[in-house]
């Protein structure tokens, strides 16, 4: 008798279903989160490598001004 009050008492089934769709959807919004931000890395490391490439000169700067500025010799031994 015992053993029919417990089957009584058991809960549907369809809770399991229930948390196995919260789990897909949890899973799903971390996939999504992570690709997000793969995506956002590879758009920082893009825009970093051409604000690098745009800063370096192609050719060196010539110098049009002249500098009368003295310099002093330094002796060597």
């Amino acid at each position: 008798m015992p053993t029919d009050l417990m089957r009584a008492s058991r809960p549907p089934a369809s809770q399991n279903s229930n948390v196995r769709n919260v789990n897909i959807v949890a899973l799903a919004l971390t996939a999504a989160l992570v690709a997000l931000q793969l995506v956002g890395l590879a758009m920082l490391e893009r825009s970093h490598a051409h604000a690098m490439h745009v800063s370096l000169p192609r050719e060196p700067a010539v110098c049009t001004e002249s500098a009368d500025v003295p310099v002093s010799q330094i002796p060597y031994d």
